[in-house]
């Protein structure tokens, strides 16, 4: 009973963790790309606006992409402490994936950030535009590699069981470029995409609703509406190939976001209700007839499996797995309708006056990355009863220690995480909730729009 126990404890451990942890590379992929486009459309047109958002931006993703830095340290010491069995079983096949992600990711991050935040005075404008750019491949690399080593872990591939039962790699490309991973990949990105923008534009409803529409407010709340109507609609239609994925990998999956117990064919769409696995129903459901199988086989009358199909025993969690999947995906309703709506203001040039859409978007702020969490949510609870899904159950996973050592470690954890992290994002809000300055410090050439060797003044 103390082992069972202390497993839960450890795997609240780690949900909490990267919980906490999984926003602030969101927001670093997502900041650095948008740092990049503004630099780069200020070399392009030498608008103050875009280098005046620059300087603002700059700081936020500074403190983000610390707090990530540090928040990323812990996965290591749980590795190491809870997830002993885990570590040395896939150890060969996961320990290079995360090796490669510092030797390109965290390289090109830490080679490049210090000319990114203090080189500006330094370089020419060239080069720190590159350095920017470095940055933000830098995000974008480790991305790759952890979605990678978290999507073999969902639907592995290219293996072998060598003769103490650990997984070694029998064929690379197929390791890293394992059945799930495009698809989580790009579903990432773009979450990371649509999260930055609900979060500048958030910034600059704030500010348009204290009457302070300054060019650089409007125009960046003028990209972020526009990387929404773009990408909204995009993550949607890559949800959908990401969940027919999942049904030809991970069917149970499927079945516990979808509220199917049994399996039929027909099946229906239950928009909502409430799943009760002890009677294998979902009472007071809400549901549309044939919905179901038509959007997961694309035929009216197609066959989808229940969990019934399954022993009990291989059920994940489906109350969780069943809420937090209609959160993601209501979410992401709601900020296509947000594109959308942002679409009819402009064309009635009323983008910037409407207060009421400036207060939609005010509180669509948080929505991105509550719509990550859901999603993460969705994904690890729905690999359960299994960290390497089909092949080594959690109870396999962790170490055989006892549930006071994990419970002292969990609640050092929290009181930490919120002093530290509460303080960093206090400070965050402080920061963003200020307007960007009109006049702040950029490089132009001197006397000229045309770069003539290395002469530079500084413009206050």
């Amino acid at each position: 009973m103390e082992i069972f126990e202390a497993l839960q404890l450890a795997r609240i451990q780690f949900t909490f963790t990267i919980g906490v942890h999984i926003v602030f590379p969101a927001l670093s992929i997502g900041l650095a790309a948008y740092l990049m486009v503004l630099e780069g459309l200020w070399l392009k047109t030498k608008s103050e606006v875009y280098i005046n958002l620059y300087n603002y931006w700059l700081k936020p993703f500074t403190l983000i992409f610390g707090m990530g830095v540090v928040s990323g340290v812990v996965m290591s010491y749980q590795f190491g402490s809870n997830w002993g069995p885990f570590s040395d079983i896939t150890g060969p096949i996961l320990g290079p994936l995360l090796g490669y992600e510092v030797m390109t990711a965290f390289f090109l991050e830490a080679g490049f950030l210090g000319i990114m935040l203090f080189g500006r005075s330094r370089v020419s404008p060239l080069m720190h535009f590159f350095a920017t750019g470095m940055v933000s491949l830098g995000t974008a690399f480790s991305a790759f590699w952890i979605l990678s080593a978290n999507s073999w872990m969902q639907t592995p591939a290219g293996y072998e069981i060598n003769a103490v039962g650990q997984f070694i790699a029998a064929d690379w490309w197929r390791v890293v470029f394992n059945p799930s991973f495009p698809y989580r990949l790009v579903h990432m990105l773009l979450a990371a995409s649509l999260s930055t923008a609900f979060m500048i534009a958030a910034t600059c409803a704030w500010q348009l609703l204290k009457k302070n529409a300054t060019a650089e407010v409007r125009k960046a709340f003028s990209m972020a509406m526009w990387m929404i109507v773009i990408v909204a609609p995009l993550q949607v239609l890559v949800g959908d190939l990401h969940g027919l994925n999942t049904l030809e990998h991970q069917p149970a999956k499927i079945a516990a976001m979808e509220g199917h117990y049994e399996s039929k064919t027909g099946a229906p769409l239950i928009l909502f209700g409430f799943p009760d696995s002890d009677t294998a129903e979902v009472k007071a459901a809400v549901e549309i007839p044939h919905l179901g199988s038509l959007i997961l086989t694309h035929k009216w009358n197609g066959e989808i499996k229940g969990l019934d199909a399954w022993p009990r025993k291989d059920w994940p969690n489906v109350p969780i797995v069943f809420f937090s999947f209609r959160i993601m995906l209501g979410l992401g309703m709601l900020m296509v309708a947000v594109g959308l709506l942002s679409v009819y203001l402009r064309w009635r040039g009323k983008l910037y006056l409407s207060r009421p859409f400036q207060k939609v978007s005010l509180l669509m702020g948080p929505s991105g990355l509550i719509a990550i969490l859901a999603g993460w949510v969705t994904t690890e609870v729905g690999r359960q009863p299994y960290t390497v899904y089909g092949l080594l159950r959690t109870s396999d996973s962790v170490s055989p220690i006892g549930m006071p050592a994990v419970a002292t470690s969990l609640l050092a954890f929290i009181i930490v995480y919120f002093i530290v992290f509460g303080a960093g994002i206090f400070y965050l809000l402080r920061t963003i909730k200020q307007a960007p300055q009109s006049h702040t410090t950029a490089i132009e050439p001197e006397s000229t729009n045309v770069v003539r060797g290395s002469n530079y003044k500084v413009i206050n």
